[in-house]
């Protein structure tokens, strides 16, 4: 299968980067640098914690920086567009 570029973006010069600690920088997408999944809550899917000023932290989170993610975070878009949708009724 011929590889999708539109897919993958890696930034090494980023000062941060690899942004997560223990991630494989060969293989890092920096494509979701800020999660579009985050808005989900407890319902992401991915690996994250609370912090004790009740923040959610994805630190130990790759999920979306896990290059053969990219069509499964896409996949959650519909789910993305109603919460956001559900946030701004609720105002």
């Amino acid at each position: 299968m011929k590889p999708k570029h539109y897919a993958y973006f890696q930034n090494t010069a980023c000062e941060f980067f690899p942004c997560h600690p223990g991630a494989d920088p060969e293989r890092f997408n920096c494509l979701f640098c800020y999660c579009p999944l985050y808005c989900l809550g407890e319902g992401c899917g991915g690996a994250f914690t609370y912090t004790e000023a009740g923040i959610k932290d994805c630190s130990a989170c790759l999920f979306p920086h896990d290059p053969d993610n990219y069509s499964a975070v896409n996949a959650r878009f519909g789910e993305v567009v109603a919460a956001m949708r559900k946030m701004h009724h609720a105002k």
